[in-house]
């Protein structure tokens, strides 16, 4: 069979569609991996959290490290230098995402660009059969993050979303205390995510730097002129790149959050907020925002700010040790209120703790029960390995962190709407609300759009 350009092949969402016939036969019969043999990975994307990422995959024994993948060769070609030196083996750096997918010999790819690019690129992924592991939130809006899962689906790829926390030994206990009844019925569970944070200002333009493709880095987002504040790290504040730290960050604590209360999709879903302490900041994103989704038979409220330097987000030291944190500070803590008690819990670690009614008017309540916890990254990566080679669903499937970035997506649109009230249909994944559906699915740029038909 002649061998086709992937790049060119996928320059039409037309050619997509047919990429994507083409390919499901290799991709279907791809191997389960003996327990022998090293499972080959590539990175795409190399910032913070990607690079951390891959080096947990690097330190394996069992994990070869092939391919960094990134839009700006300065830093792909230090990462690349960075886990040669580490693994003793020649790791290639590429800026096109197509020759890491063309390679044969590669099993999976770790995709951790800016998350406006994270539903593209593991569609591309799965569609050339490699499995993926997906730094969170796994879409930019709720049609994209569907359309990761037909293709996971389509093709039988393990697609395992970076929200580590779904394999923390300590959140296992806790849905199992809460499924055993301990807690009494769950009817109000809150989810924060309190940041610090300050005013931004948009610097002008500037000349794109030669090391960087800056049309592929955008991607699907629309064209605009190179500005240093819409690049490394300052994507977050603008809504063509993420739904700001309420998605990108909060996605940890809500995903966990809707495992502990067991449901999947809210009846509505509303928000309100705006840029309150910092009002003429250039972000798009809000500094202070409250969703409230509404399930049968409980309320979640998720809270989100980004002026409040004095909650912390919990120091290695608690994580990985027998403590707990100080909750009333604890910035990325969930609280759930069951008709018998409060169990307050931190994600990536610090555990949880279980309170009910005082012994004592205006005491302490009694302590009931308590788990410590350990940062999950681990047990997390273990969890992918062994399900790229057993083929079973893994504990952050694609299908589990969709239904919690639609929560957040959710939301957001009900802010940018106007806060309106949007009942939520999940047979269509849609809302009530034609402004707001338009919001759902964004319009794609070519080349690099996502087809109906993946």
């Amino acid at each position: 069979m002649t061998r086709i350009n992937r790049r060119a092949f996928l320059q039409t969402t037309a050619g997509a569609a047919s990429a994507a016939a083409l390919f499901h036969t290799a991709s279907s019969v791809a191997r389960a991996k003996s327990a022998n043999d090293r499972i080959v990975m590539a990175l795409v994307g190399c910032g913070g959290r990607g690079s951390g990422v891959i080096r947990g995959f690097a330190e394996r024994k069992d994990v070869e490290i092939a391919w960094v993948c990134d839009c700006d060769t300065r830093r792909g070609e230090s990462m690349a230098g960075q886990l040669s030196k580490l693994t003793g083996k020649a790791v290639r750096f590429t800026k096109e995402m197509h020759e890491v997918y063309d390679d044969k010999g590669v099993d999976a790819a770790v995709v951790a660009t800016p998350d406006h690019w994270h539903a593209l690129a593991t569609i591309r992924a799965c569609q050339a059969g490699k499995d993926v592991y997906v730094e969170k939130p796994p879409s930019h809006n709720v049609w994209e993050g569907r359309k990761m899962v037909q293709a996971a689906r389509k093709y039988n790829r393990i697609v395992q979303v970076g929200t580590q926390g779904r394999s923390a030994p300590y959140m296992f206990e806790a849905v199992k205390y809460i499924r055993d009844g301990k807690l009494g019925k769950v009817h109000l569970c809150k989810v924060f995510n309190l940041k610090p944070g300050s005013s931004f200002k948009l610097p002008a333009n500037a000349p794109c730097p030669p090391t960087v493709n800056y049309d592929a880095w955008l991607g699907p987002a629309p064209t605009r002129t190179f500005n240093p504040a819409h690049f490394h790290g300052g994507w977050h504040k603008f809504w063509a790149y993420c739904g700001g730290e309420i998605t990108d960050d909060g996605i940890h604590q809500t995903d966990l959050a809707r495992w502990l209360i067991g449901k999947d999709w809210p009846k509505s879903v509303y928000a309100t907020g705006g840029k309150f302490a910092f009002p003429d900041s250039d972000n798009e994103i809000p500094d202070a925002e409250i969703m409230s989704l509404e399930f049968d038979d409980c309320i979640m409220t998720v809270e989100m700010t980004q002026f409040t330097p004095y909650m912390d987000k919990i120091p290695f030291s608690i994580r990985n040790s027998d403590q707990f944190p100080y909750w009333p500070q604890c910035s990325t803590r969930i609280e759930l209120y069951g008709t018998k008690g409060v169990l307050l819990l931190a994600r990536h670690g610090g555990g949880w703790q279980v309170f009910g009614k005082a012994k004592q008017q205006g005491g302490p309540g009694e302590l009931v029960e308590q788990r410590y916890g350990r940062f999950p990254d681990p047990e997390h990566q273990q969890n992918f390995v062994d399900c790229i080679r057993s083929r079973k669903t893994p504990n952050a499937d694609i299908e589990e962190g969709h239904r919690s970035s639609v929560l957040l997506h959710l939301g957001n649109v009900s802010y940018r709407v106007g806060g309106r009230k949007l009942v939520f249909d999940p047979k269509t994944e849609t809302t009530n609300d034609a402004d707001a559906n338009a919001l759902v699915r964004r319009s794609g740029r070519k080349p690099y759009e996502i087809p109906d038909e993946v």
